[in-house]
């Protein structure tokens, strides 16, 4: 019998920014597998090439070289626009600033992103989405009158309304003071494990990171580390 496909698949990701002249490069062959369903967090220091990595992964930024296969699309042979389709209703992203649409209400903003990929029931959806995570009675409201946990709850319901099958988390908690990071933090992986979605961390918080089942460690844009939680082994990269 056969493994199913994984979510994520990369052998040998490069990532150069820069000119001709110049270049940077920001990854530096990255062999990653994620299997379905499994949490992941991305630590290291600043420079290291976590949200460089989570951008080519996510689709938002195009790999340099290497091959990339993410949700059963080949994303290291497509363009900008053909990437920015293939996230629709696949990946969704919660980021450390929020990022919600100032002049659109929390249903709005929950909404636009399906109403965007052609669904025909995205209001109801984001009104459903946003009662399960607590905010059935903020539906009207704008970002400027919500609080900060208040937001990244519309920035959840946001990226997990359209189920998709990959979830990313860029420092989803460091907007936020303590008390409401947890909160925020458990919801994150209460609708994780609701909608069945592969999700990748990114986090300097070892608490969160302890939370998912894997910890991988970047370091000069390569892996330096990769832990899985049930075993508790790391095997070092060169």
């Amino acid at each position: 019998m056969t493994n199913p496909s994984p979510t994520i698949l990369a052998q040998n990701l490069t990532l150069t920014l820069g000119t001709e002249q110049a270049p940077v490069e920001i990854l530096r062959g990255i062999d990653l597998r994620v299997e379905t369903g499994e949490t992941v967090a991305l630590l290291g220091p600043s420079g290291s090439g976590k949200s460089s990595l989570m951008a080519v992964l996510s689709g938002l930024e195009r790999a340099s070289g290497g091959t990339l296969s993410v949700a059963g699309e080949d994303f290291a042979a497509m363009g900008e626009d053909a990437l920015a389709h293939a996230r629709r209703g696949r990946i969704g992203i919660v980021l450390q600033a929020f990022h919600l649409l100032p002049t659109m209400t929390a249903q709005e903003n929950v909404a636009t992103p399906m109403e965007l990929a052609g669904e025909s029931d995205a209001q109801p959806r984001a009104r459903a989405e946003l009662e399960a995570v607590g905010l059935g009675h903020r539906l009207d409201h704008y970002p400027q009158q919500l609080s900060g946990g208040e937001q990244q709850r519309v920035a959840i319901a946001r990226a997990t309304a359209a189920r998709p099958a990959l979830i990313f988390a860029d420092e989803p908690t460091g907007n936020l003071d303590a008390a409401t990071g947890h909160e925020i933090v458990d919801l994150l992986f209460a609708r994780r494990a609701e909608t069945g979605a592969t999700l990748l961390v990114i986090t300097h918080d070892p608490e969160l990171a302890e939370q998912c089942g894997r910890i991988i460690t970047l370091a000069d844009g390569r892996i330096a580390t990769d832990t899985k939680a049930d075993t508790g082994e790391a095997a070092a990269r060169g």
